[in-house]
């Protein structure tokens, strides 16, 4: 069963890829690698002991687009190809207006144009906004406080119109929250391209060295201690998560919305020394200004996932930590 993954060489799409080859699946993975490397694509073949195909190219290009589902008996889509920076989509808000809303209608297009009617996207917590409390549960008010999270809305509701279009397509609309660590091998994790936009990256290169100081962006937040809250997922927690709707919606033709989380709010400072626990030295950090289109906290009511997907998390923020250090170690040139 040969399933397109857009989007596979990064980060999410990387750890979705081994966890697919785990179940059995065959993969053919399309990705522009503006934010990845073709060395993803070796390390899944590492990690899983298998050769998969890989295609570099950009799901706006159409005319490659019909050229993939000619050639291939495509069953499902794993949707992950987007940009993904909050601060940058502000400044930049066509560019992720093209690339994620445009290059998913041209996606679903070139799917029903070829029978394909299974797709899940990878969907954020960020459709919430600024919650008007915590928990969030998926009847929570949707809205958007920046251009990134009203791009992953607009798509959401491009899906859910496309379904009432065509009852026999199937989807699953993942809303997940802050995914972090790495592979369990140390081998495969995240690893921007350019300054991190995420806190856990930018706070493994402040302790590999690679950074001086991590910048923490607000600390006047209403939270327990002034900083941001989120709720952190383990990267192998959340590519289950996704195995698990795949199946979910091979099966029958149904439309599936659910928060992918732990339930459990970390602040930026609680995440720091929960890393500095696991690696035995203080991180520097600097307080900043706050960025535009942040929030004050943000944490999941995973229920209804594990009520729809039998999927529950089951990494700790401990593990979290240390499986992002393993990995850290693995690709760092720096002394202990």
């Amino acid at each position: 069963m040969l399933i397109l993954v857009t989007g596979g060489a990064g980060y999410i799409g990387s750890h979705v890829c081994i966890e697919l080859i785990n179940e059995g699946y065959e993969l053919l993975i399309l990705d522009n690698l503006s934010n990845s490397s073709l060395d993803s694509i070796n390390l899944i073949e590492e990690i899983s002991g298998q050769s998969v195909s890989f295609i570099e190219g950009d799901i706006r290009d159409k005319n490659l687009l019909q050229s993939i589902f000619l050639n291939n008996n495509i069953d499902s889509v794993m949707h992950f190809a987007g940009l993904k920076a909050v601060g940058e989509s502000v400044n930049k808000p066509l560019r992720y207006y093209d690339n994620n809303v445009i290059g998913t209608v041209i996606l679903l297009e070139v799917m029903a144009k070829h029978g394909c009617k299974n797709i899940v996207f990878s969907s954020s917590a960020t459709v919430y906004g600024d919650p008007q409390r915590v928990p969030i549960n998926e009847k929570s008010n949707l809205s958007t406080t920046n251009p990134y999270g009203s791009s992953k809305l607009m798509i959401e509701n491009i899906l859910q119109d496309f379904y009432k279009s065509d009852e026999s397509m199937s989807i699953g609309i993942l809303r997940y929250f802050n995914p972090v660590g790495a592979h369990e091998s140390g081998i495969i994790g995240e690893n921007p391209i350019g300054t991190p936009n995420n806190l856990m990256p930018f706070l493994s290169q402040v302790a590999t060295g690679k950074k001086d100081k991590l910048y923490v962006y607000g600390n006047d937040y209403p939270t327990i201690d002034g900083t941001g809250v989120r709720d952190y997922i383990h990267v192998v927690d959340l590519a289950i998560g996704h195995i698990k709707a795949l199946q979910i919606i091979q099966k029958e033709n149904k439309l599936i919305i659910v928060n992918l989380g732990t339930g459990k709010g970390y602040s930026v400072l609680e995440m720091i020394a929960a890393y500095e626990k696991v690696i035995g030295k203080k991180i520097p950090y600097e307080i900043a200004d706050r960025r535009p289109g942040d929030i004050a906290e943000c944490f999941a009511d995973p229920r209804l996932a594990e009520k729809v997907l039998d999927w529950k998390a089951e990494y700790d923020i401990d593990r979290m930590c240390l499986d992002e250090w393993r990995w850290q170690k693995k690709i760092g040139d720096f002394l202990d």
